[in-house]
């Protein structure tokens, strides 16, 4: 007796050949481009015998494709279905209510436009065009058009605050989508980072611009990310000439409900010396939240750190920053160094770090803390040569009472990571520029497009990892890569990758014509997917 098959079993039946297929051919090209670049393996006329040159050329005739079309952002259309999946769009229709007639477009239309122009390679509003006259970049998305750039700048100015705060919580609450994915170790402690940014803009007629502490004109954004995996999970724009903890606290009060939301089972704020706002720290203290601040190095506390007897102090010993994998090499000579003693200018050199820790209540607090000390040991030379010996204290505050000395300054250390984030909005992703005319929808464009941001993290935690243990790990390590991935890079290994899109029956096929190392990743984001029907 046969057994009949449905939809359903024909769809499964399909997508376990379609993904077979995959992975063979994707091993194919592996081979093929290891075959290449291999320097052990010659063939007759590849050119590499050295009597010719590598890039020799040929006969290349152009020609316009007639049957088909090819986009260079094949990926972006993995990214819409991890979209679809989450139900992004539909979230930020329901939610997000500012316009009256949908003709054609609906809210998620444009936010979704702004994100996958910063995936696409668009610094500005203007590359939106580029990507409305690519046919196959629209059949990816299933889409006849997508927004032009004026439509796009209209669109950021109808934003309210109360708006903006809405398209916060959307983002957010998508997460907790993919959070809900992870193991358990995941949820171990959630790391929170805060910082403030300038944007600077040359616009002499944009509303709420200032000048700032160091003599710029703009904006000064305030960004709240989860070190963990990068994610923004917060974003405001403020006046140029506003201090960096204004808001900050308010933010993190929100950052840290949404992280117990979903399942973190610690939190821990981090901080440089402006967001060491006294008045929260017993309030955050008392709920079980951990914190590790820095605090200025005024100068009764240096003269407090000068009066810690000598058994207080320990030598800070940094572990390697790499492991070696071949052989020790021979240092290069110091060039700079160098140049700064033969021009006999002063030079500064870091000899050693130690630290100590003493009990601190600040005066806005009912209770001490750790206040944990580090001290750079400096050698100072000047152009005679004679030696100055010097300190410079660094202060953190901090109520945990069970980590090491060392282990507080590393995590306090590790907040640097921060600095990279705010450059990869600024320089890669292009979200804190100021491409409209006031505070307000400047904000928007900058949470809008700095969805970018949070679509690479997702699209890299959405896979689970499954498959022998030595396959798992490797499945990890890709993660991992992706999620400490710099945003161009990211955009040229799983975003760039040319394809032919095709439409068969009821499906629109987007193959890929390139190999890239990463590519196993976007083919396991979408086995992760729920099989649809056809």
């Amino acid at each position: 007796m046969k057994t009949k098959i449905g939809p359903t079993s024909r769809s499964r039946k399909r997508r376990s050949k379609a993904q077979a297929a995959w992975r063979k051919e994707w091993r194919k090209r592996q081979r093929r481009i290891q075959q290449r670049l291999d320097k052990e393996h010659r063939e007759p006329d590849d050119g590499l015998s050295g009597e010719q040159p590598v890039m020799q050329g040929g006969n290349v005739d152009c020609v316009m494709g007639e049957r088909h079309t090819g986009t260079a952002y094949g990926g972006v259309a993995v990214m819409h279905q991890l979209v679809r999946e989450l139900g992004l769009a539909e979230a930020i229709d329901e939610r997000l209510q500012l316009l009256k007639l949908h003709k054609p477009y609906h809210e998620s239309d444009h936010v979704l436009n702004f994100a996958y122009n910063a995936l696409c390679d668009g610094d500005c509003l203007e590359d939106m065009e580029l990507r409305r006259m690519d046919e196959a970049y629209l059949d990816g998305l299933g889409a006849r058009r997508t927004p032009d750039p004026t439509t796009a700048g209209d669109f950021c100015r109808r934003f309210e605050e109360h708006d903006v705060r809405t398209l916060l919580d959307v983002f957010n609450e998508t997460r907790l989508k993919v959070w809900q994915r992870q193991p358990a170790s995941f949820f171990e402690e959630a790391l929170i980072d805060m910082d403030g940014t300038l944007v600077e803009t040359g616009a002499e007629k944009m509303e709420g611009i200032d000048i700032s502490y160091n003599g710029t004109w703009g904006y000064h954004a305030l960004v709240v990310s989860l070190a963990n995996t990068g994610e923004v999970l917060s974003l405001v724009n403020r006046s140029g000439n506003r201090p960096s903890y204004e808001g900050a606290a308010a933010e993190a009060d929100k950052v840290i409900d949404l992280c117990r939301r979903g399942g973190f089972r610690r939190i821990r704020l981090r901080g440089d010396t402006d967001f060491t706002q006294t008045k929260h720290l017993d309030r955050w203290d008392t709920s079980g939240v951990t914190f590790v601040f820095g605090m200025d190095a005024t100068i009764p506390r240096q003269i407090d750190a000068d009066d810690l007897p000598v058994a207080c102090w320990r030598r800070l010993r940094r572990p390697a920053r790499y492991t070696v994998k071949t052989h020790r090499r021979r240092k290069r000579p110091q060039v700079k160094e160098r140049i700064v003693r033969e021009r006999k200018f002063e030079n500064v050199r870091l000899v050693s770090e130690d630290v100590a820790e003493m009990e601190y209540r600040p005066v806005a607090c009912q209770q001490s803390y750790r206040l944990i000390i580090l001290r750079k040991n400096l050698e100072r030379r000047d152009g005679q040569g004679r030696l100055f010996p010097d300190y410079v204290y660094f202060f953190y505050l901090t109520n945990d009472r069970t980590a090491t000395l060392e282990q507080i300054v590393f995590s306090a250390n590790d907040r640097c990571n921060q600095e990279n984030l705010n450059a990869q909005l600024k320089s890669d992703v292009c979200s804190l520029i100021t491409p409209v005319h006031t505070l307000v929808s400047n904000w928007a464009y900058m949470v809008m497009t700095s969805l970018a941001w949070n679509l690479k993290a997702w699209l890299a935690l959405w896979p689970k990892t499954k498959g022998p243990a030595k396959e798992q790990v490797t499945q990890q390590a890709q993660q991992q890569r992706v999620l400490r991935m710099e945003f161009k890079t990211f955009v040229n290994h799983l975003m760039r990758l040319p394809a032919i899109v095709a439409h068969t029956g009821r499906r629109v096929i987007v193959r890929f014509i390139s190999w890239t190392p990463l590519q196993p990743l976007l083919f396991r984001v979408l086995e992760a997917f729920r099989p649809r029907r056809c």
